[in-house]
């Protein structure tokens, strides 16, 4: 079943778990929404520098450090995503307990083993 997912933290540059992670999400035929530092494409999704209005997302995969995040806590909350994934070194007690309260999973893990044991 497809999920929609958000990657928070999306990069262009192949060497990035980000940039594997999208490609790896579309070849298991997820569609994706991508926000990063930069504008660019991975695969026909534009890398978006906002916070866009987005309907429909399942997941949201973390791949900005603990300290970056707290922009994008309210964004997160109301986009209202069943789980967030926070990948490795993206961990957030702070905001793994806000997400909680708000019934949206915190996960950590690493979308990438997920995807390739069946799992995401």
């Amino acid at each position: 079943m497809s999920k929609k997912t958000l990657i928070i933290g999306a990069s262009t540059d192949p060497a990035r778990y980000a940039f594997l992670a999208a490609n790896r999400l579309l070849n298991h035929g997820h569609e994706i929404e991508l926000i990063g530092r930069d504008t660019g494409n991975i695969g026909n999704k534009e890398i978006q520098t906002s916070k866009p209005n987005l309907d429909g997302i399942d997941t949201v995969t973390m791949y900005v450090s603990p300290k970056h995040q707290p922009e994008y806590y309210d964004y997160i909350v109301s986009l209202k995503p069943k789980r967030v994934i926070f990948n490795p070194g993206t961990e957030n007690t702070e905001f793994e307990d806000l997400l909680a309260k708000n019934n949206i999973e915190p996960l950590e893990a690493c979308t990438l083993v997920m995807l390739s044991t069946g799992q995401y």
